[in-house]
């Protein structure tokens, strides 16, 4: 038995919430997600999905808790935000914060308007002041 597949039962069993995130239908790494959907395991495509599912209450005081954090962060630093250059501008616009992008998919998507060097430097100069993240697997998300 796989670990998603205990992690389920032993929901099941608690009586808690299980959400699924579907993967490609022909990679064998998407069955047990799927199947579990078919169970009856909500079905999760974005984070607001499992947001909405919160009781009120709970994202009440958890928009209170970021509210107050951005606060802070405001006032945090002295220096302004540097400017984005337009290549920069440019990579930041395709990625997303709640989706990762291969580096690959992101130079396909720009090879009209950037060459590789303009990306490359662009990541690199995003990465260093925090605009983007790099996940396992060389995934780059837009930081929030």
């Amino acid at each position: 038995m796989t670990g998603s597949r205990v992690t389920a039962r032993c929901a099941a069993e608690q009586n808690r919430d299980l959400f699924g995130v579907p993967g490609n239908v022909t990679n064998a790494n998407s069955w047990t997600p799927i199947t579990l959907i078919k169970q009856g395991t909500k079905l999760v495509a974005i984070w607001e999905d499992v947001w909405e599912d919160l009781p009120s209450q709970l994202r009440l005081e958890l928009e209170a808790e970021v509210q107050g954090e951005s606060k802070l962060e405001a006032t945090a630093s002295l220096l302004p935000d540097p400017v984005l250059r337009p290549q920069e501008a440019m990579v930041l616009e395709v990625m997303r914060s709640d989706a990762s992008l291969q580096m690959d998919e992101i130079l396909e998507l720009l090879e009209t308007q950037l060459t590789f060097a303009e990306v490359f430097t662009a990541f690199f100069e995003m990465e260093i002041t925090g605009r983007i993240r790099c996940l396992p697997g060389k995934n780059y998300v837009r930081a929030l």
